[in-house]
């Protein structure tokens, strides 16, 4: 290379920074005097104590536990103000759920059971916007390149809770348990936040029952939920499931204990019903006693200790 080849491209690089400084703005430093003087508005919450105002929080489970049938009803209990499990939203925001795989028409008929099971008000149906594959002339966007997130820039407009459903159809570049290539995704999402949304990504658990892939997910995380098996439990059931927090950020005392949930289904609405672990637990005991199982094998059967069993035992012969 001869010399005006290297001015030259000193040139043309000095032009690219200069443009570059000119399209982002300054960094802002504040020192602590001023910050802690600042009048910043409390944060709320879209869906307490789950998903605060700019939450990022990540739901996973196994396949087939019934995790859509969950987030779609986080989203519909976000736009309508509505209340779900030990949950409630006091109010309705925008919500855009941005789903990966599902046919449309069993999106429609879960979406349209679960509403009227949660007697969801026209706000949700207004506050609620769905961008589903089937609906699409394209491929659905791939999340983890800046072309994928670009593509939903038209649509977050006036949105509070963005839903991804699922991390692992719409995020489709790299290696999932590869922490650097979640990096462009942990940029965007620390991005929406700066811009006033809630996102709430689900995904899958891997074979150890935590959530597949790159544990680095997590560092961003508000709120980690996962969704379980019951110990004792038969495909016939349905989405029974026991909701843990894994991760909870500011949340303390009842509000991060974890509860069962079970989806009833009764003249094409979808309700949930809700026990707390115990009560659950107790229930099961009842049934196998009442199956000639003794104290000991319902220990064994459930995976609890023997005198938790006698307890359930001694209660439930109390309650007559």
């Amino acid at each position: 290379m001869n010399s005006s080849q290297g001015q030259n491209q000193n040139t043309l690089g000095a032009m690219h920074q200069a443009r570059l400084s000119q399209l982002i703005p300054e960094l802002v430093v504040i020192n602590m005097a001023d910050f802690l003087s600042m009048e910043l508005p409390e944060r709320g919450f879209l869906l307490h104590p789950v998903i605060p105002t700019q939450g990022i929080v990540i739901l996973y489970a196994p396949r087939g536990i019934g995790k859509t049938f969950a987030a779609l009803s986080m989203s519909l209990a976000v736009a309508g103000g509505l209340s779900l499990y030990n949950w409630r939203a006091s109010k309705g925001n925008k919500v855009l759920y941005v789903d990966g795989e599902m046919p449309a028409i069993a999106m429609q008929e879960r979406l349209n059971a679960l509403a009227c099971g949660m007697a969801a008000p026209e706000l949700a149906m207004q506050n609620l916007s769905i961008l589903t594959p089937d609906m699409q002339a394209r491929s659905m966007p791939d999340l983890s390149t800046t072309d994928g997130q670009r593509s939903l820039e038209p649509f977050l407009d006036g949105v509070n809770l963005l839903v991804l459903d699922n991390i692992a159809t719409l995020c489709r570049t790299g290696k999932e348990n590869e922490s650097q290539s979640w990096q462009s995704m942990q940029s965007w999402l620390l991005d929406l936040r700066r811009r006033g949304m809630a996102v709430l990504l689900v995904h899958h658990a891997g074979k150890s029952g935590d959530q597949r892939g790159t544990s680095a997910r997590e560092d961003i995380m508000d709120t980690v939920i996962s969704l379980r098996r019951p110990k004792i439990y038969s495909m016939a059931e349905g989405a029974r499931f026991q909701v843990h927090l894994t991760k909870a950020r500011g949340i303390t005392g009842k509000d991060a204990s974890p509860f069962e949930v079970h989806l009833q289904a009764k003249d094409n609405l979808l309700h949930w019903d809700i026990l707390e672990i115990a009560e659950a637990e107790m229930e099961q005991v009842k049934k196998l006693l009442e199956e000639g199982y003794s104290v000991r094998e319902c220990a064994e059967e459930m995976g609890i200790s023997k005198s938790s069993a006698h307890r359930f035992k001694q209660r439930i012969e109390e309650n007559g």
